[in-house]
């Protein structure tokens, strides 16, 4: 049985030492059965230290660390614990300088093991489109135009020199956010993949984009330039407030993120929106469930 935690002070009492941490790794990891993370191999040897293990088929030797974001990390477990329930639990997220001062790493340890973790959130599909009542939008992220070096100014940016994040949320459910690298066909694509055709509404603002959406056919558009914001059941103010939650993520935790990194940003956010209604431990034991996959250091800086 997995271990309960409702507090900082609560996780730390659950997993007093590196051992209980790998235990519950291992839990989770190998909740379907035991597998090689090297070959897939399933004949897997237990060592007496119970922190090392040996595939039968590839002979491999292996911890259950390996091939995860925590792959050949320094630190104990015991702090990676404590970042994930900062970063889960806290409705913004955490800043790097911050985390760094909680867990007495360098500002740079702390920000590799944010985007570790970050990555782990992140959306790896649309296997599941959104069905209910969907609301979909766009804002814009970053300073003005005005501020920016001549040569960047409007590039790979709106017309207004941000960057482009499209969203659709499913009132009283899912989010899931982008940022977007193009125009009106980027954005259909987007639309596409996160609805479903049977989706009981689709509620969008009277962009271009969204005016010549097919397949749609209770597309319901509220036009904001208009002054109309509200039709009945037909607004778009559940995507309006996850635009405000990342806004305020992006502001008022972290000041500034660079372009190149803003879709972890926006992954994590919109991942954190869809578990709002989890509790601390349930919600911090569905990100371990996304750990598979190793982000070196130099992967992400690259």
């Amino acid at each position: 049985m997995l271990a309960q935690f409702d507090s900082l002070f609560d996780l730390l009492a659950a997993f007093p030492d590196e051992q209980s941490c790998l235990d519950h790794v291992r839990a989770i990891r190998w909740k379907d059965g035991e597998f090689c993370p090297h070959c897939g191999g399933t004949r897997i040897y237990h060592f007496s230290d119970k922190q090392n293990f040996k595939c039968g088929d590839c002979r491999q030797r292996f911890s259950i660390k390996v091939g995860t974001i925590f792959h050949d990390t320094k630190l104990p477990l015991r702090k990676w614990f404590m970042a994930i329930w900062l970063i889960t639990n806290h409705p913004k997220g955490i800043a790097s300088t911050t985390l760094a001062k909680d867990l007495d790493v360098t500002q740079k340890t702390a920000w590799f093991v944010l985007h570790r973790i970050r990555h782990a959130a992140r959306t790896r599909s649309f296997n599941m489109p959104l069905k209910g009542k969907v609301e979909v939008d766009e804002t814009y992220v970053g300073g003005k135009a005005a501020n920016r070096h001549g040569h960047k100014r409007g590039k790979g940016k709106s017309a207004y020199g941000h960057a482009t994040v499209i969203g659709a949320v499913e009132r009283g459910g899912e989010a899931v956010a982008s940022v977007l690298p193009g125009g009106v066909g980027e954005a259909q694509f987007f639309v596409n993949k996160a609805v479903a055709p049977d989706a009981e509404m689709l509620v969008t603002d009277a962009h271009r984009a969204y005016q010549v959406l097919t397949g749609y056919p209770q597309h319901e558009i509220i036009n904001h330039h208009a002054g109309e914001y509200v039709r009945g059941d037909v607004h778009t103010q559940t995507i309006e407030s996850v635009w405000a939650l990342l806004k305020r993520q992006i502001i008022g935790i972290h000041h500034w993120v660079s372009e190149k990194h803003l879709q972890r940003y926006v992954s994590e956010m919109a991942w954190r929106f869809s578990r709002r209604d989890m509790t601390a431990a349930p919600r911090m034991n569905e990100l371990f469930r996304g750990i598979e996959g190793p982000l070196p250091y130099k992967t992400l800086i690259a």
